[in-house]
C-alpha cells in the first residue's frame, strides 16, 4: 500500500473512534464498561438477541451483530461500515470484550504493518509486534495460520491485532483487563458447577417431565370419567 493509502486508512479508523476513547478503552462508538442496553441501543438490535453465557456465578452475556443484516453500516458507517460482525461480550451487565472481524472485501491487499499503522493513529505505538523484519509483512496467500500481529496496552484495557488462515482475515479484540479476567475465572467456574450440578439437573428435569405426563393422565382420566359411556 502506498503512503497516501495507508495515510486514508489510519484517518477512516481514527474518526471512527471518538475522543478519549483510547484513555477510557473501547472500539469506535462502544466503550468498554458500558451496559448491554447501552450497547443493544448503539447497534440497534433487540434486547431478545442478547443471548446468556451463563448466570452463576456470575451473569455473563453475548451480543452478536451483524451490522450489513440491520443496515447499520449505511444509516451509521461510524460504528458499522467495514465490519464484518462484531462480538460483544457482557459481564455483569458491563461491556468487557469486543471481537471485531472484518470485512475481507474491505482488507483485501492490506498488509500486517497497514493494519498495524492505520491502529497505531487510534491507539499508539505496539506494546509488542510480530511485523516481518524486511518488507511490509505477509499479505493474502502467505498468511498460513492464525497469529497475534501485534498487541497494545492502556491504562485499563488491552487490544490485540491477529491475523487468520485463508486471506486477509484480520481479528481485533479489544478488552478490559479487569472485567475480562474476571470473566474468564468465572467462566471456568460455571464449567465446574455445570459437571457438579448436571446429575442434579437432570434429575430434576426428568421429574418435571413425568409430572407433566401424570397431570396430563389425571386431567384426561377425570374428563374422560365424566363423560364415558359404556
Amino acid at each position: 500500500m502506498t503512503t497516501f493509502g495507508r495515510l486514508v486508512l489510519a484517518a477512516a479508523l481514527a474518526t471512527s473512534v471518538p475522543a478519549g476513547a483510547q484513555e477510557q478503552g473501547g472500539y469506535r462508538d462502544f466503550q468498554l464498561g458500558a451496559s448491554t442496553g447501552a450497547i443493544v441501543a448503539l447497534t440497534a438490535t433487540r434486547s431478545g438477541d442478547v443471548t446468556l453465557v451463563h448466570e452463576r456465578p456470575a451473569v455473563m452475556q453475548e451480543l452478536r451483530w451483524t451490522p450489513s443484516s440491520y443496515g447499520t453500516a449505511r444509516s451509521l458507517p461510524s460504528r458499522g461500515d467495514g465490519l464484518q460482525q462484531i462480538v460483544f461480550s457482557f459481564y455483569e451487565n458491563q461491556l468487557s470484550r469486543v471481537s471485531v472481524d472484518y470485512e475481507r472485501t474491505r482488507t483485501r491487499g492490506l498488509t500486517d504493518r497497514d493494519m498495524v499503522d492505520a491502529l497505531s493513529a487510534v491507539y499508539g505505538a505496539p506494546s509488542s509486534s510480530a511485523l516481518a523484519a524486511a518488507g511490509d509483512g505477509a499479505t493474502g496467500s502467505e498468511a498460513s495460520a492464525a497469529r497475534v500481529v501485534a498487541r497494545w496496552n492502556g491504562p485499563g484495557y488491552a487490544v490485540a491485532l491477529s491475523r487468520w488462515a485463508y486471506g486477509a482475515a484480520f481479528r481485533l479484540v479489544v478488552e478490559s483487563t479487569r472485567l475480562a479476567a474476571l470473566a474468564r475465572t468465572n467462566d471456568a467456574r460455571a464449567i465446574v458447577l455445570d459437571v457438579q450440578e448436571g446429575p442434579q439437573r437432570e434429575a430434576a428435569r426428568a421429574k418435571r417431565e413425568q409430572q407433566g405426563k401424570d397431570d396430563a393422565e389425571t386431567a384426561a382420566r377425570a374428563a374422560n370419567k365424566a363423560t364415558f359411556q359404556p
